[in-house]
Parts: structure tokens; C-alpha cells; sequence
């Protein structure tokens, strides 16, 4: 260890400086004085002789050869130009000026309705995978190109933007806002973690199946915000654990001279001390032995802590990579479950209106399997490179159970027993998921069947329940009218305060994610703008000649495509753009068009490479200050396998559960046509119409 001295008064001031910290600088006779000040701060006086004019001092007190201090060093630095200077500050207002400029040939060339609205889809996919505007600023586009360039009426777009799954999802975040609300999320993790086990491997596991379960209902950003916390307390209490086990069994000796072996007079009590004890001594030694005995015991100290965080440093990456893993995984466990889910849902449903056999039932019965096979792989592939699964010897550390089983059960008794308020929650939010699942599930016939003059929707429930919380009381203090004398005593003179709801707006208003509602409209929109303007069916002849190949090396080839452009752009503007023309894509090569989009969808949700593919990648890469290369090493090998699973269970599990074999009656390019005409007669009808397929 080497310091630097950048300025030295005799007598009165020294400085010592490496690398942006400040040092001790050790004098020639032992003494030793402590810059632990900042520029300009006075520090321990040195005599004039232990003072040195440039150079290097080594703790022995000798001159290394190098540059003085008063000769500054002047480094080659290489220079930009200045106009790329320039325009780095001020990239954002470079792309929204060229983007409509470099796009405009596009209208002189052919200014028919499908370029006009190829110019506005091609512009909005610029500003969603460059972020130039805000996201729901963007979203916002179609409002104002559409009709100015004859594609749509405004009434038309506007419309789109509240549609039924607009609306659904509204529901769906009212409702995981009222659990985040009640801290029902919470206890749900702390009792999951106590139930599962807390050595290692079962504590990771542990987390993950928590945090796939609350991502599949509540929004990924929040579930993993919530997880990171309790997971950081359980890593502090396993690593101060750990390291006090390292210290006692740790081989390394430290041989000084006689007043230290004084102090210790025997190895067996060395190996017994507990930290607090060995960092008494060694302040002890500093101030009574020779320093460089001193030295050698904080260098001694310093290997051992280096040695310590490189151990538990790849744990630390591991628990922490599987939080990000099961957010983005479980989120697509429901078609409530991210907000590409429900993107899909509405390109489909608006593509093919007489639709079937898709529904919150049968999305989860084959992406309910699908996601544990994708938590499993993740779990075996981070204990494979981080704790070390496959390889000889003990793998990982089992750490101390107890003390982390201690620290959950804590954490647990400190939200008390069960609240009125949390009941409710719960109790709501379990009918909701029944309602979602037996509405219509095709395997058997569903509540709405009971009033089949109408077609009823998932918007429907999750709207019914999102009104009851807003009626329910959070707690049943209202009902108290008759008080007893110690009750009468304490409310005298205090008014009554009604009860509060489960839910209230406010924090409605604070916690819903309007930019995102505006970016299903949006995304709908185009895509209605797409189908309207014919541009669909043009791009859908353009890609006849894709039918001559396989179509699982189609599939893989898009969800290779989706899954890695996600990872630098918009999950949900990747699919916004890509759906629209695998419906019809689907339609030309005459295949069913699930096959095409769902996988797609899917693959969107499946960005584990970077931090800025996913709020829960960024939030976990934040918390934990992990390399981004740490990330990637183990993410890409995630994409290929959660990619390849999906190939797989698309073509056995998904052909029985939907029917891919043979190309529906429903996806025909007159389907549409047909459906509208029977809409219209049906709706002109004085009797109820009854249809059979």
C-alpha cells in the first residue's frame, strides 16, 4: 500500500491521497498520524523531517521512485467532437425532429391510406423503442394522426381507448392496490418464507414462489419493490452470521511481536474470540505495539473482510437475480398478470371477434404449468452458476437457519394477527378469481351462460368487486353504538369519525398506472388503424412466402425476435407493434393464429439479460449494485431456456389445450365481414337472434 502525497506543511498539515481516499501516513520513527479530513482540514502535526516533497512513502517509511507533486502529470485524454458533444445532452429532441423528417417519403412516395397509416405505426415504434416522449405520450398519437390523415374518425380512436380490457385491467390494479393497501401482500410472503424453510436453497426457493405467486395478481414493479426489503434483511442477518462463524474458523495467524503475544498467550483462545473481542484487541495493538505490527493486523483484517464479501457476494447476486426471474416469470401465470397480456387480449379479441376457446381459464391452464417449469429451470440454473449445484464438495454454505427463521418470524409478529380489513381484502379477492375463472371455462358452463341475451365479460366482475370495496368498511368500529362506561369515558368529547373504506380514491389516484392504461389504448388504436386501413392485409401478402417454412422454426424465429428486442425496449410497445401483423400474418399462411401471438406475448415478458428490459431487473440491479455483465452472463442463457420451453410446451400441452392442429372457422378472412352483418341484423331484430356454429 502505497500513499501519495499531494501537499505537506512541516509541522502543521500533511495530506495523503489514493484514489479519491484518504490514508495514514506512517512516519519513519513508528509514530503515526490519521488524515481523516478533507481538503484543507488540519490533520495530526508531523515533524519537519517525516515530511516528504513528492514521492511515494511505503509503511516502512522508504522513498519510491515517481513524480513529484509539485510537477502536475498531465494525462492524454482523447477529445470528441464538438458537435457530437453537443448533440449527446439533447439526443431526445435530435429524434423527434429527424424521425418524422426521414419517414417522410414514405408519403410522397405513395400517399395512399395503408402509407399513411405505415408512416404513423413506423413513427410511434421509433418514439416507444427510443423513449424520445414519454410512453403515454406516444400512446397518444393515433388521437391526433389518424384522423388528420383520413385513416380513422376521432370517434373511432378515441374509443379505443376504454375498450373491455381496458377496463378489465383497471379492475384487476384497483384490486392489487387494495391488497398492497392492507399489507395482505406482506403477509402472504412472510408466512409463504416461514412455511417453505429458511436454509439457502429453500430460502430462495422460498422467495421465488412468493414472488411468482403476488406478480401473477399485483403489478411486477410492486411485488418486487415489496420483496427487495425483506429479502435485504434477511441477507444482512446472514451475512453477520456467516462471518462471525468465518472468523472463528479462519486459518489465518498473524505473528507479532512480544506485547501482542502477551496479550494472547495461547492459539486455542485466539480461535475463540468473538468479533467485538478481536476488534478491541487490535485498537489495543495499534496504539502499544510497533506500527508496522499494527499494519500487518488491519491488512490482516482487510484480506479477511476482501475474502469474506467475495465468498457471499454471488449469493448476494443470486437471491437477488431470482426476485427479478419469478416477477417477470409469474406475471404470466394470468391474463391479468402484465400489462402485454392484456395487449394481446385486445389485438385478438379485435382481430377475431367470434374468438374461442381463449378465456382467463384456459390461459391458465396452460400458462400455470408453463410458468412453474420456467421458476424451476431459473431456480436450478442460478444455484448452478452462484452456489455452485453441480460441482464437487459442498456446494453452498448452510448459514444459520435459525437466526434468518428468527428474523422472518419477527418481521411476521410485528403485523399482528389478521385485521378486519385484510379478511375482507382477501376474502374479495378470492371471489374475484373464482368469478374471472368460472365465467366462461368451456369445460363446463359458466355463470354467464346464465344470461345468455347479453355477453358479459371479465371487466364486469372486476368492476363489481372494485365497487364493493369502495362500500365495504375497513374496520367495524361503527357498529359500536352502545359503549360501556370505560368506552363512554374515552370517546367523551371526541366526534364520531366514520369508518373508512377498504379502498379509498386517493390512493387510487396515486398508485394506478394511468401511463400504462393510455398505452393499451394506444396500442389498440393502431392496431384498429392497421386493420381499417388495410395495411394488415397488405403485410399479410407480403408474407405468403413464410407458409413454405416449418411453423415451429416461424414460432421460434419470433419469439427469438421479441424476447431480445424487449430487452432494450417496451415489453408492452414491443407488442403493440409486433401482434397486429401476426394476426393477420396468420391468416395468409392459414395457421392458428394463438400459435403465432401467444407465444409472442409471452416471449415479451421474458427479458432477464438487462436492467432496463423490466422495472423488476432494474429495481433488483439498483438494490443489490451488481455488475451489469452479472446480469447478463446468467440472463441470456435464461431467454434461450424460457424460449426453448415455451417451443416445447406450445406444441403438446398447447395444441391439446387449444386446438393449434387445424385453422379455426372464426380466423377465415370473411369471419370478420360475416360477424359484423349478423351483429347489425341481430341488433335491428325485434327477438333475441339464437346462433349456432
Amino acid at each position: 500500500m502505497q500513499s501519495r502525497i499531494l501537499r505537506c506543511v512541516a509541522g502543521d498539515r500533511v495530506a495523503c491521497h489514493t484514489g479519491g481516499d484518504w490514508l495514514t501516513l506512517l512516519s519513519s520513527g513508528g509514530r503515526r498520524a490519521v488524515c481523516a479530513a478533507r481538503h484543507g482540514e488540519p490533520l495530526a502535526p508531523l515533524a519537519a523531517s517525516e515530511c516528504i516533497s513528492g514521492g511515494s512513502r511505503t509503511p516502512s517509511g522508504r522513498r519510491s521512485s515517481s513524480v513529484s507533486a509539485d510537477r502536475p502529470t498531465h494525462r492524454p485524454t482523447m477529445k470528441t467532437p464538438a458537435l457530437f458533444d453537443f448533440i449527446r445532452p439533447h439526443w431526445r429532441s435530435v429524434v423527434i425532429v429527424l424521425a418524422p423528417l426521414l419517414l417522410l417519403p414514405l408519403l410522397i412516395v405513395s400517399p395512399s391510406k395503408e402509407a399513411k397509416c405505415g408512416y404513423v405505426v413506423l413513427l410511434m415504434a421509433i418514439f416507444w423503442m427510443t423513449e424520445a416522449l414519454p410512453l403515454a405520450v406516444t400512446s397518444l398519437f393515433p388521437v391526433v394522426f389518424f384522423p388528420l390523415f383520413g385513416v380513422m374518425s376521432t370517434e373511432s380512436v378515441c374509443i379505443q381507448y376504454l375498450k373491455e380490457t381496458n377496463m378489465m385491467f383497471i379492475g384487476g390494479l384497483i384490486v392489487a392496490i387494495a391488497i398492497e393497501h392492507c399489507n395482505l401482500h406482506k403477509r402472504i410472503a412472510l408466512k409463504v418464507l416461514l412455511l417453505v424453510g429458511t436454509s439457502p436453497r429453500l430460502l430462495m426457493l422460498g422467495f421465488m414462489l412468493n414472488t411468482m405467486f403476488l406478480s401473477m395478481w399485483i403489478s411486477n414493479t410492486a411485488c418486487t419493490a415489496m420483496m427487495v426489503p425483506i429479502l435485504q434483511a434477511v441477507l444482512t442477518e446472514l451475512k453477520e452470521s456467516k462471518m462471525l462463524a468465518f472468523r472463528r474458523s479462519s486459518s489465518i495467524r498473524i505473528s507479532i511481536s512480544a506485547p501482542r503475544e502477551s496479550v494472547l498467550e495461547n492459539q486455542d483462545s485466539q480461535r475463540n474470540l468473538s468479533i467485538t473481542e478481536v476488534e478491541t484487541t487490535v485498537v489495543h495493538f495499534q496504539t502499544a505495539i510497533p506500527t508496522q505490527d499494527a499494519v500487518a493486523i488491519k491488512q490482516a483484517e482487510e484480506r479477511l473482510q476482501k475474502e469474506i464479501d467475495q465468498k457471499y457476494y454471488r449469493d448476494t447476486i443470486c437471491y437477488f437475480l431470482a426476485i427479478a426471474y419469478a416477477a417477470n416469470i409469474g406475471g404470466t401465470g394470468t391474463i391479468t398478470g402484465t400489462g402485454t397480456n392484456l395487449t394481446f387480449l385486445g389485438i385478438f379479441n379485435s382481430a377475431f371477434p367470434n374468438a374461442t376457446g381463449l378465456n382467463f381459464a384456459t390461459w391458465m391452464i396452460f400458462n400455470v404449468p408453463m410458468m412453474l417449469l420456467n421458476i424451476l429451470m431459473a431456480w436450478l440454473w442460478l444455484q448452478i452458476v452462484y452456489m455452485g449445484l453441480c460441482r464437487k464438495g459442498k456446494s453452498s454454505d448452510e448459514g444459520n437457519p435459525k437466526a434468518v427463521r428468527q428474523l422472518i418470524s419477527t418481521k411476521y409478529r410485528e403485523l399482528g394477527p389478521m385485521s378486519y380489513h385484510e379478511a375482507n381484502v382477501l376474502a374479495l379477492f378470492i371471489i374475484l378469481i373464482l368469478l374471472w375463472f368460472f365465467r366462461k371455462p368451456d369445460f363446463i358452463p359458466g355463470w354467464a351462460s346464465l344470461l345468455p341475451a347479453v355477453k358479459i365479460d371479465d371487466s364486469t366482475p372486476a368492476i363489481l368487486i372494485v365497487i364493493i370495496m369502495f362500500i365495504l368498511p375497513a374496520n367495524l368500529d361503527f357498529f359500536r353504538i352502545f359503549l360501556d362506561n370505560d368506552e363512554k369515558h374515552t370517546t367523551f368529547g371526541r366526534k364520531r369519525t366514520a369508518a373508512p373504506s377498504l379502498i379509498d380514491w386517493p390512493t387510487v389516484q396515486r398508485k394506478l398506472p394511468w401511463g400504462l392504461v393510455l398505452m393499451l389504448g394506444g396500442g389498440f388504436a393502431m392496431a384498429q388503424a392497421v386493420k381499417e386501413s388495410g395495411l394488415s392485409a397488405w403485410l399479410g401478402q407480403e408474407l405468403v412466402g413464410l407458409s413454405v417454412l416449418p411453423p415451429w422454426l416461424v414460432v421460434s424465429v419470433i419469439c427469438l425476435m421479441a424476447t431480445f428486442a424487449t430487452e432494450v425496449s417496451s415489453n408492452t410497445a414491443i407488442a403493440n407493434i409486433l401482434l397486429p401483423v401476426l394476426a393477420e400474418m396468420s391468416k395468409v399462411v392459414r395457421q392458428h393464429p394463438l400459435y403465432l401471438m401467444m407465444p409472442a406475448t409471452l416471449c415479451c415478458s421474458y427479458s432477464f439479460m438487462l436492467p432496463v428490459a423490466t422495472p423488476p431487473n432494474a429495481i433488483v440491479a439498483e438494490a443489490s449494485k451488481m455488475k451489469t455483465k452479472d446480469m447478463v452472463k446468467s440472463g441470456i442463457v435464461m431467454n434461450l431456456l424460457t424460449v426453448g420451453a415455451l417451443i416445447l410446451m406450445f406444441n403438446t400441452l398447447g395444441v391439446i389445450v387449444y386446438d393449434l392442429d387445424t385453422f379455426p372457422s372464426w380466423a377465415e378472412p370473411n369471419a370478420t365481414s360475416v360477424s359484423k352483418i349478423v351483429h347489425r341484423i341481430a341488433f335491428n331484430h325485434t327477438t333475441p337472434i339464437s346462433l349456432s356454429y
